[in-house]
């Protein structure tokens, strides 16, 4: 499983949340987020061979995913009490660095690290 980079369990929805009137974020507003989301990666590897995050490798996670103390210990703190490997380790810093792009962030956050750990969903049933 741990060659899967996002591992989310979709429950099923209720009657009353289909049925309600609210309406969600538009679809324009997310593909406008993706679009600069992609921009930002197609500027970051403008002179590499690769074109998105998840192409890297661990020397290119180095240089364009640098992590705060925080975001470090954050890290490790969910390896350990989820027994993650190396690939996960890797995949969720790349997670990390993509939901950055998507909050139009030059740095990655605690915030960005905590998502993409929720991304590991079904490492935690593993353990």
């Amino acid at each position: 499983m741990d060659r899967i980079d996002l591992q989310v369990e979709v429950p099923s929805v209720k009657f009353k949340e289909l049925a309600s009137q609210s309406d969600g974020e538009p679809s324009e507003t997310i593909r406008n987020r993706v679009k600069a989301a992609r921009e930002r990666q197609k500027s970051r590897f403008s002179n590499k061979s690769i074109f998105c995050n998840a192409q890297m490798g661990p020397r290119l996670i180095k240089k364009y995913c640098p992590l705060s103390p925080d975001s470090q210990s954050l890290l490790e703190q969910a390896m350990e009490y989820l027994g993650l490997s190396a690939r996960a380790y890797h995949r969720i810093i790349k997670i990390s660095r993509t939901i950055a792009d998507l909050d139009n962030s030059d740095n990655i956050s605690p915030n960005h690290v905590s998502e993409a750990i929720q991304y590991r969903n079904l490492d935690r049933r593993l353990l």
